[in-house]
């Protein structure tokens, strides 16, 4: 099938979806292989707030690799794997990567994964994790990767929750210096989880084996060599394709759904609009498969655009140097490089002056995209200096599954504004919204809202609880999606996002809850009261601070239980928390009404002003505050 037109420019793109929303993205479907057309382009009926190509069929994986083979682009790489953990490069064809994604598919159905079955992916940075996620897509199964860098506790929830038949995991991730082992992680998991999963495939790597379970684990290396190759299994493009877990504000964790056919559609035409890259381009999102930028820009978008893409084992500096991910983008020629702030900010503190840059030619490189948080403007100002290409910061959700706000290679990319996250995607009617849900004008700060509906790629529902994504997104601002940020849009159109709304921090761009960390402080035999807020630095953009009040009589000494309390955050969440302040203080500043001056506190932790609101209960309590954030950071 042919690609959709060009539109000439951002402008008459947008006005061309404005005009015909229905009537654009049908344009955009036609790239994609369809088994069955779709018989509504968009039904309002369906879901919480309508569905994408009701009516169609497709499947995703063979949208990803067999209808590229079948073009005749078997031989190009489709995917790179580079593990300066392991000091490995390994690169495999497009027919390489279907042949294995179907024998791994043919190793899940023998252990009884059928189409709508969960299977639950806890792995590291090694090309199986893509393979299994594109097996369960094979399968019509529906996969949920959980970041290996979670706690015990935090992929019992998931388990508890998703109810997987089986769960791809490997005997041990790689850190700097540090083996982690995933096995015992696992079963610790299972041990706790209410859900049991019938089976578990387990990769062994080298540098730790695992010792298995008779009857529940299989070897992932032998079940694959022994198994059949299974042919792609038509799903309906509403049917759900993977769930991934985001934190919430309460105990259960949020299954954001991505469907096949809308998120198919969208994230196709995303690499050519968004990116400016095709097939036969090398793409690399400097990333994890656990987040949401894993799942698009790794795995699917790349692959569905015939492009190679690049799943990278190591960090931005220390694997070996603050070069390595320059060193990555010359050595294979990546056109298009995505990746977070914070890994900026890390290569910027260590090379201030790029001198490891200047050690690789990067020619081949044409821009950098940045999400993920906010990038600060004089990161984005160092980065596009150094490199001398344009730095592009854009804004999105684990929700949304691709950007709401971006620079548009495919229409020429705007005047560069530090700080601004670019201006709304084709798809997206975005707007600033004061408390009451009235439109703000250009220039007044507010809720950052979406127009339902939502476009195709964006979440229709949280998993098996429609309420509670009511209840989330829908309720506060009915006919809109509360995005839970906040910011303005400027004169010009570009979107400035400035901060949350609610309690989710931004932790090296990886969202947390600090309500879920406030639960595991709370749970010390210690504590009798605490909070967690989201305080600025210099590299992670946020970490999380916390602040408790111990039970009378208790005299420990303060630091002892500081010890715990990390520990303890670390083992519940997972070291991806990077909770490592807690202070004790005699009260937590309050309204009368109880309510935790949240806000205060963290302008407190950030050297400012704390501007408490009138009805505090007891201003001394912000003093105390203030004493105990004294010299901090």
């Amino acid at each position: 099938m042919m690609d959709a037109p060009v539109q000439s420019t951002y402008a008459e793109a947008y006005r061309r979806w404005q005009q015909d929303p229905e009537g654009f993205w049908a344009e955009k479907a036609e790239a994609v292989h369809w088994h069955r057309r779709w018989n509504k382009v968009f039904d309002p009926s369906l879901g919480v707030y309508g569905q994408w190509f009701a009516g169609g069929e497709l499947n995703t994986a063979e949208n990803c690799l067999d209808r590229h083979v079948a073009a005749g682009r078997g031989a190009q790489p489709a995917l790179i794997w580079d593990s300066p953990m392991t000091g490995r490069k390994v690169s495999f064809s497009y027919a390489e990567l279907r042949d294995r994604t179907a024998r791994v598919a043919g190793a899940l159905a023998q252990l009884g994964v059928r189409r709508g079955d969960r299977v639950i992916i806890y792995m590291p940075m090694v090309p199986e994790a893509a393979i299994s996620m594109l097996a369960c897509a094979r399968l019509g199964a529906i996969h949920s990767v959980v970041f290996g860098g979670f706690g015990a506790a935090e992929l019992a929830s998931r388990i508890s929750d998703a109810k997987p038949r089986a769960i791809v995991s490997a005997s041990c991730g790689l850190e700097p210096g540090r083996v982690v082992a995933y096995k015992p992680l696992l079963d610790e998991a299972i041990a706790l989880a209410a859900h049991k999963p019938e089976s578990c495939l387990i990769l062994q790597r080298e540098q730790a084996r695992a010792e298995l379970i008779r009857g529940r684990d299989h070897d992932f290396a032998e079940a694959e060599a022994a198994a059949h190759p299974h042919e792609p299994v038509p799903v309906a493009a509403t049917d759900p394709l993977y769930i991934l877990y985001t934190s919430g504000t309460t105990g259960r964790p949020k299954g954001i759904v991505r469907d096949n056919g809308g998120h198919a559609v969208a994230l196709l035409n995303s690499m050519r609009m968004i990116y400016g890259v095709g097939a036969g381009d090398v793409y690399w999102a400097g990333s994890d498969v656990g987040w949401v930028v894993g799942h698009s820009y790794i795995v699917y978008a790349p692959l569905l655009a015939g492009c190679t893409t690049i799943m990278y084992e190591g960090k931005p500096v220390g694997t070996p140097d603050a070069g390595a991910y320059w060193r990555v983008c010359a050595e294979h020629g990546v056109r298009v490089f995505f990746t977070a702030p914070t890994g900026i900010r890390a290569i910027k503190q260590q090379d201030p002056e790029a001198k490891l840059m200047a050690r690789y030619d990067l020619s081949r490189l044409e821009a950098l995209f940045l999400a993920g948080e906010r990038c600060d403007p004089p990161t984005a100002l160092w980065a596009a200096e150094k490199l001398g290409k344009p730095v592009v910061d854009h804004w999105w959700q684990t929700e949304t599954g691709w950007a709401i706000t971006a620079g548009f290679r495919e229409f020429g990319l705007f005047a560069p504004k530090p700080g601004s996250a670019g201006r709304p995607a084709p798809g997206y009617d975005l707007q600033v919204l004061d408390d009451s849900g009235k439109v703000l004008p250009r220039g007044q700060s507010g809720n950052f809202a979406v127009r339902l509906p939502l476009p195709p790629g964006a979440s229709p529902t949280l998993w098996q609880n429609d309420e509670g994504f009511r209840a989330a997104y829908l309720a506060d601002f009915p006919g809109w999606y509360r995005t839970g940020d906040a910011g303005y849009i400027d004169e010009d159109g570009d979107v400035w996002v400035m901060g949350r709304t609610d309690d989710i921090i931004n932790v090296a761009g990886h969202r947390l809850s600090t309500g879920a960390m406030e639960e595991v402080l709370a749970s010390h035999p210690n504590v009798a009261e605490c909070a967690v807020i989201g305080a600025r630095d210099a590299v992670k953009g946020e970490v999380p601070v916390g602040l408790v009040v111990l039970k009378a009589g208790i005299s420990r000494p303060h630091a002892a239980i500081a010890e715990e309390l990390v520990a303890l955050v670390r083992e519940r969440i997972g070291p991806v928390a990077a909770f490592k302040e807690v202070y004790v203080v005699p009260r937590l500043p309050k309204t009368r009404s109880g309510k935790i001056l949240r806000a205060s506190i963290r302008r407190l932790a950030n050297g400012e002003p704390p501007a408490p609101p009138p009805t505090i209960e007891d201003p001394a309590a912000l003093d105390e505050v203030k004493s105990a954030f004294a010299g901090r950071g």
